[in-house]
């Protein structure tokens, strides 16, 4: 059976750009619109030429050898024909296949944020849309405020949509803007519309505010729109826009929609899906959803015993794809609810070897669970697990001995004359017979120490140049001022490494320095020192 065609159109670098906290270089948008046409989506929206001097300068040439190259515009202005409007013009100067032209589809909009009439509108989408196809441009509608507008006055919502098809437009895309709408509320709506337009020229765009914008998606291609928009990660104001790495893997691997739809990217280019959602966190500075479905750290990870044996013997008693299938992997965590097939599982993760009936593998079980009643999270800290369990089987070396510490914080004037506060810290250091002092000054008293620490380690010290410290969290374990202190520490690398380590302790610091020491202590053992 033929299957039909579904077009994925990604907004990341237009409406995921209006994320709070995001602001794309011109360096990333190129790099990320490159990763999505590698991914094989068909649309990369790069935003609004004319808008700003970044994206005017995007939008100079192509940066993309597939996929179409969308800009992203207001249509006419009333009074002005399309052809003397400037907002119209800089997206015909730009180098896009396809302009997506944005119209109110809510009378109440129309009378409020344009301030004109109806029927001037339904002019500016069809001029708009008529001189785009003129200029051998493809174009688009987004019938912004759609669904609330189909709702307050449904023949003009729909005219909206019958004018844009009428002129032209490839795509006619229903906006749920303010993310209010309901699956079913969608699924009954764009019903309603293919009566007046077919859905081969329908697309859906909608936005996260009720938690519902996949499964509004969804709710939509069962109606029978054949144009999907989204973004990366879910970016987008307020709660995100409808999550294409949620969307496309569900459209490859559940059979509801892979055997009656086929779209650009293959299972082959689908396994690149969580490095892709990681680059864009990288590039964002975000630290990524840990519980993202598909692409998440811990979407395939497994905690309880039970369970994990169940993963060990048939991944599908617990998995509903495979991990591999977008590029992640199982994990089986290691945690005070482990049991012995999580340990065994972790340690083959991470290269130890053990035999299974090996009574270490108990002692170990019990330590972790120890410590994790003391306040540590092994879950989450990798590193210091891997070190416990080497340790423990005397495969880590004692790479250097930390005589003492000592932290001071002083509230002082500066040259400046303002009143700042300064930290400084003193580490003594034994490495081998080699006695190491050093003294560094900090933003605090954790930055002093790290800085401290990481000064001169002797003859380890070319192995951690290139440390760097991504992530610091803490958690009170328990409450009061006597409170038990957790640390999580995140180090990365020059090579892209990243692993993290926990330490415990009633004072913060302490418990700071000894998350630091397994951090370096972990470089070393991977560095082959």
């Amino acid at each position: 059976m033929t299957r039909e065609r579904l077009t994925i159109f990604d907004t990341t670098l237009r409406d995921g750009a209006q994320t709070t906290g995001v602001d794309f270089s011109l360096a990333d948008k190129v790099r990320i619109a490159q990763m999505l046409d590698d991914l094989g989506v068909d649309y990369v929206e790069g935003g609004y030429p004319g808008a700003n001097p970044l994206d005017t300068e995007f939008f100079r040439k192509k940066p993309l050898k597939r996929a179409r190259f969308a800009a992203f515009g207001m249509t006419k202005r009333a009074g002005r024909s399309a052809s003397n409007d400037p907002g119209v013009a800089a997206l015909m100067e730009s180098a896009a296949d396809t302009i997506t032209f944005v119209a109110k589809t809510w009378d109440y909009h129309v009378h409020v944020a344009l301030g004109c009439t109806l029927d001037e509108n339904l002019d500016g989408v069809a001029d708009s849309i008529k001189y785009a196809r003129q200029h051998g441009r493809e174009a688009i509608l987004d019938c912004e405020h759609f669904f609330d507008g189909f709702k307050a006055n449904r023949d003009y919502a729909l005219q909206c949509a019958r004018t844009a098809h009428e002129s032209g437009a490839r795509w006619i895309v229903l906006c749920d803007t303010n993310g209010g709408t309901l699956p079913h509320e969608i699924e009954d709506i764009v019903k309603q519309v293919l009566q007046y337009v077919p859905g081969s020229h329908l697309g859906i765009h909608t936005h996260n505010d009720t938690e519902n914008a996949v499964a509004n998606t969804f709710a939509a291609v069962r109606a029978g729109v054949r144009h999907i928009q989204g973004t990366l990660n879910g970016l987008g104001e307020r709660c995100g826009n409808a999550n294409l790495c949620s969307i496309i893997p569900t459209l490859l691997l559940k059979d509801e929609y892979a055997q009656r739809f086929e779209i650009g990217v293959t299972l082959d280019q689908l396994k690149g899906l969580k490095k892709i959602s990681a680059t864009v966190d990288e590039l964002l500075n975000h630290r990524g959803n840990r519980h993202a479905p598909y692409v998440g750290d811990s979407a395939f990870a497994t905690k309880a015993g039970i369970h994990a044996s169940a993963v060990l013997k048939d991944p599908r008693t617990y998995e509903h794809v495979e991990p591999e299938s977008v590029g992640n992997l199982r994990k089986v965590l290691v945690s005070d609810q482990a049991g012995r097939s999580n340990i065994l599982s972790e340690l083959e993760r991470l290269g130890v070897q053990i035999a299974k009936d090996d009574p270490r593998v108990n002692r170990l079980l019990e330590q972790v669970k120890e410590r994790e009643a003391l306040g540590y999270a092994y879950e989450g800290a990798d590193a210091s697990f891997e070190l416990l369990a080497r340790r423990m089987l005397g495969e880590a070396p004692s790479y250097f001995e930390v005589e003492r510490f000592s932290v001071n914080v002083e509230r002082r004037h500066n040259s400046m004359g303002d009143l700042v506060s300064v930290s400084e810290a003193v580490v003594k250091v034994k490495v081998g017979d080699e006695l190491l002092i050093s003294v560094a000054e900090g933003n605090g008293p954790v930055n002093a120490l790290d800085l401290a620490l990481r000064k001169d380690l002797g003859r380890y010290q070319r192995y951690i140049e290139d440390l760097e410290l991504l992530d610091y969290r803490v958690r009170v374990f328990q409450g009061g001022t006597d409170a038990v202190t957790r640390v999580l520490i995140e180090f990365g690398d020059s090579k892209g490494a990243r692993w993290s380590t926990v330490g415990v302790s009633a004072n913060v610091v302490d418990a700071s320095f000894q998350a630091l020491i397994d951090s370096i202590e972990y470089k070393l053992l991977k560095a082959g020192a």
